[in-house]
């Protein structure tokens, strides 16, 4: 893809973080794995809601400048640590909804077996130990958790997916704030039913099917 395209549909997805309120102000990052060994990446003190193209970083993966003139996210080590440990990772996005946030304070995992889009797709959503932010420590809480997992509650912080697209990385932190929320009203009426262990796993086994859906048909 071309290099000015990717910085657009990197803007495009900042501008829905902002748009759908997962981030407010200067919150948030989002990085794209642009060729081998370089990502671009949000820089820090810009809100995802202003973003332009030519604000963008160019980074190596040792979180070396090579382009632009901003200074890149003070989260990018978090982002570099699960791209140096995926290589299938091609998109990391990491925002503060408020729903999965208040999750990630209360310091609750997203694992119970309620909905069939958690259990197909995104899988259970951990909660890291606390770091504190914008230090080695963020990426360290992370790293247990990011090769079985595509998406994590980080502690007294936010929320944090990565997927093989960068469209496919929103989409999942989009699941799961939306997830927190039905968690929280099934909370609030009491508890819900669980998926039985067979049923989850006849879910789990029908992924590579809806992936193929969602896919061109051949």
């Amino acid at each position: 893809m071309d290099v000015q395209k990717q910085r657009e549909e990197i803007c495009e997805i900042c501008h829905l973080l902002y748009q759908r309120g997962y981030v407010v102000s200067n919150d948030g990052n989002v990085s794209l794995r642009v060729e081998e060994g370089k990502i671009l990446i949000t820089p820090s003190g810009v809100g995802k809601g202003r973003m332009t193209p030519e604000m963008l970083v160019l980074c190596d993966l040792e979180g070396n400048v090579l382009e632009g003139d901003r200074y890149p996210s003070s989260e990018s080590k978090m982002h570099l640590m699960i791209y140096r440990e995926r290589k299938d990772v091609m998109s990391v996005v990491h925002a503060h909804p408020p729903m999965s946030t208040a999750f990630a304070i209360c310091r609750r995992p997203l694992k119970e077996r309620y909905l069939s889009e958690m259990v197909a797709g995104l899988g259970e959503v951990p909660v890291t130990e606390f770091a504190m932010l914008s230090t080695n420590e963020v990426a360290d809480s992370v790293r247990p958790y990011v090769h079985d997992h595509s998406a994590v509650l980080l502690a007294n912080h936010g929320s944090l997916a990565w997927g093989p697209t960068l469209i496919s990385a929103f989409d999942r932190l989009e699941t799961v704030e939306q997830t927190a929320k039905i968690y929280y009203y099934v909370s609030r009426l009491g508890g819900g039913v669980e998926f039985s262990q067979e049923q989850a796993d006849t879910l789990r086994s029908m992924g590579d099917y809806y992936r193929k859906l969602a896919g061109k048909r051949e």
